[in-house]
């Protein structure tokens, strides 16, 4: 798989053709790029695109998957390679666990904590402490995945509340809304969650697991990578609210970065490229990592936690999910 590739951003209508060992992306302008398959780690698709059979073959052996979001930023879904790196040992061991109630429900709760804290850290602010205090005292008593998503969505009803607080009127969510977002502010996460779940699964694709096989979202997404989604929620706050906040703060976005209609709103052309830009210069930020003693950047941060999940499998070393310690 082309993991030392880099991720390439269609914010715009073009055609994906094949160029001997190149991908030929045809732009709008008619001004074709040329792009050796071997820098190509995966592509994102936020518009219109046109590939032919030729390209896809020559992505799918080079290990590159490209996702398409559609016009409301929701992940639409993705072009895989045939091959995986899916082990059949780490896979047998991965359906045990999540077929194991105490195993499983003891991650499921892991994440839905650790998700929480992880949206205080970002909103930074107190007024989510009572909430926070309140998930903590429930979730122990939760016997099921369905209980806990249950509470992780009363609590994430009150952070975004809070959020809207910190927001400007034209950018608040007023309640989460999806398929389609109802205003810019929900329209702006959507992409923002669609983007860690792609970014997730490409992780994921480079490692001996399963997307599909999940522990929280297991019984309540049967469309979807449900892995994916279970390691996307701790790094979502980090994307989405964290980064709505800044913008805001900073006045990055303006309301004609938005096309809104009664009901539905989404990214506007100069919008897309602002946000793909913004996350770009995000994943790339770096930290330095305390166990491993060098700079990681965020998208790095992505594959050690899907590496977490493997160790669990291999050799039982218990999962604690991703929290920002800087």
């Amino acid at each position: 798989m082309a993991a030392v590739g880099r991720t390439y951003w269609l914010t715009e209508p073009c055609r994906i053709r094949r160029e001997d060992n190149s991908v030929r992306v045809e732009r709008p302008d008619g001004s074709p790029v040329r792009i050796p398959i071997t820098d190509i780690r995966d592509l994102i698709a936020f518009d219109h695109v046109d590939v032919n059979t030729s390209a896809m073959s020559l992505l799918s052996r080079n290990g590159v998957t490209l996702h398409v979001l559609d016009h409301y930023g929701n992940h639409a879904g993705h072009f895989a390679p045939a091959e995986s790196m899916a082990s059949a040992g780490v896979v047998r061991r991965q359906v045990e666990l999540t077929a194991d109630p105490v195993a499983r429900l003891g991650v499921a709760r892991s994440l839905v904590l650790t998700t929480a804290e992880n949206l205080r850290w970002a909103l930074d602010t107190d007024l989510l402490d009572p909430a926070l205090e309140a998930l903590r005292t429930a979730v122990p008593a939760c016997e099921d995945t369905d209980a806990l998503m249950g509470q992780e969505g009363n609590y994430r009803r009150t952070a975004w509340a809070v959020l809207d607080t910190q927001l400007p009127p034209w950018l608040r969510l007023n309640g989460r809304s999806r398929r389609p977002p109802t205003n810019a502010g929900n329209a702006f996460v959507s992409y923002l969650n669609s983007l860690v779940y792609a970014r997730v699964l490409t992780a994921l694709r480079s490692t001996p697991l399963h997307p599909a096989i999940g522990f929280l979202h297991a019984d309540t997404d049967r469309r979807r990578n449900t892995l994916a989604l279970d390691l996307a929620e701790p790094f979502k706050p980090l994307f989405a609210e964290r980064l709505l906040k800044r913008t805001a703060a900073q006045k990055h976005l303006k309301q004609s970065d938005f096309e809104t209609d009664v009901g539905r709103a989404s990214l506007s052309k100069d919008g897309r490229k602002k946000i793909a830009a913004l996350v770009r210069e995000e994943l790339a930020a770096t930290v330095q990592h305390r166990t491993l003693k060098r700079q990681v950047s965020y998208e790095e941060l992505i594959h050690l936690e899907a590496l977490k999940l493997v160790r669990l499998c291999l050799e039982g070393t218990p999962y604690k999910p991703f929290r920002p310690w800087w």
